[in-house]
């Protein structure tokens, strides 16, 4: 009876684990890009405004403490488009670091200052090309990402099919999204976009139960294209 319960025990506890990571892949976030800004905060609006350059060395050692797991760190499966520009914005932290810690070893009191307001920056560039431009576009995108990335490799048309009704619902909340006034410019384009994909959705979930394989491949093809030109007006 023992040795059943515990192995009920473990498979729980795997299930558990898996689910996690399973939530952790759409998940457009990294908890320790979000961490930094523990000590961005303190540097940014205290130390920098104040020109306390005696904090502003202080906070090295936390600086690089944070960095160093921000670079140790994996982008969730749902990123893995942004990869490139992740790594390149990466690279510009990792100076931005490097510069902060040899300013805090100098007694240029305008160089440890200029540090800091590049530090800033860099981490702020770096959150930009992860964070999502709009919450129902991420909504959208979670649900897209396990049908294109698992789904549609694995062949698995009932899954597909089982996504579709839920596909359309946040695809129709796309268009009714509310740019804010930075991206007011590219609300024409993106009205067109939105719509393109809102009609690609409409056809993969008004495809026919007896459509074949080939037929359900081509039309989540087409919604993830048409996704990544809705994504590509906001590069």
């Amino acid at each position: 009876m023992k040795i059943r319960r515990c192995g009920a025990v473990a498979l729980a506890i795997f299930a558990a684990a898996a689910l996690t990571a399973a939530a952790q892949e759409t998940e457009s976030s990294v908890d320790e890009l979000a961490a930094f800004h523990e000590v961005i905060y303190p540097i940014w609006h205290t130390a920098y405004p104040e020109k306390d350059i005696a904090m502003l060395k202080s906070l090295v050692p936390q600086v690089d403490e944070l960095a160093a797991k921000i670079y140790a760190a994996k982008l969730p499966g749902i990123l893995r488009d942004k990869q490139a520009k992740y790594d390149a914005g990466l690279a510009g932290l990792r100076q931005a670091v490097e510069a902060y810690d040899a300013a805090a070893k100098g007694s240029d009191d305008k160089a440890m200052l200029d540090a800091a307001e590049a530090l800033h920056a860099r981490y702020e560039m770096l959150v930009r090309i992860i964070r999502p431009v709009l919450k129902e576009m991420d909504e959208f995108h979670k649900v897209l990402y396990v049908v294109y990335h698992k789904d549609l490799p694995a062949k698995d048309w009932a899954a597909v099919r089982a996504a579709a009704p839920d596909l359309k619902v946040r695809a129709a909340a796309i268009p009714q999204a509310k740019l804010s006034t930075r991206l007011a410019a590219k609300a024409g384009a993106f009205a067109a976009a939105a719509d393109q994909l809102v009609q690609a959705v409409d056809v993969l979930a008004g495809l026919d139960a007896k459509a074949d394989g080939a037929a359900v491949e081509r039309a989540v093809v087409k919604v993830h294209d048409r996704y990544q030109e809705l994504e590509k007006i906001f590069d």
